[in-house]
């Protein structure tokens, strides 16, 4: 069974919480549960076009959070999107590049989801301390 893991990264790109989820599961499912970790309620939340869906833009605007998620080709509503903050979409991506630099997160030695999860997370703490 594949798993995917989930990251939550401050503006400097340092991760704040991981979470694990079978691999089958739906990315923006996991918005909520990412949120409701966090200390403070953020200004925005910067996605990719995976959580651009109308039960996550529903639940940002309850909160009066701004969404900077691109919308799908397929919206009929294309919403507008400010191109500064969509550009912090990457830090995301570069910041599970520097946990796939260590060859047995990428390639995924681990059997388990535990351990895995557990290797994710040492990484991670070493990722602050660069």
């Amino acid at each position: 069974m594949s798993t995917t893991v989930h990251a939550v990264v401050d503006a400097l790109g340092n991760c704040l919480h991981l979470v694990l989820t079978p691999g089958e599961a739906a990315d923006s499912a996991q918005l909520s549960v990412l949120l409701a970790v966090l200390p403070a309620q953020p200004g925005a939340v910067v996605a990719d076009k995976a959580y651009d869906t109308n039960h996550v833009l529903d639940m940002l605007a309850q909160h009066a959070v701004q969404a900077v998620i691109p919308p799908k080709a397929n919206r009929f509503d294309q919403r507008d999107d400010d191109e500064n903050l969509c550009a912090d979409r990457n830090k995301v991506e570069r910041f599970f590049g520097r946990l796939k630099e260590a060859r047995g997160f990428a390639t995924r030695y681990e059997k388990t989801a535990t351990s895995f999860l557990a290797v994710a997370h040492l990484l991670a703490a070493l990722d602050w301390m660069r």
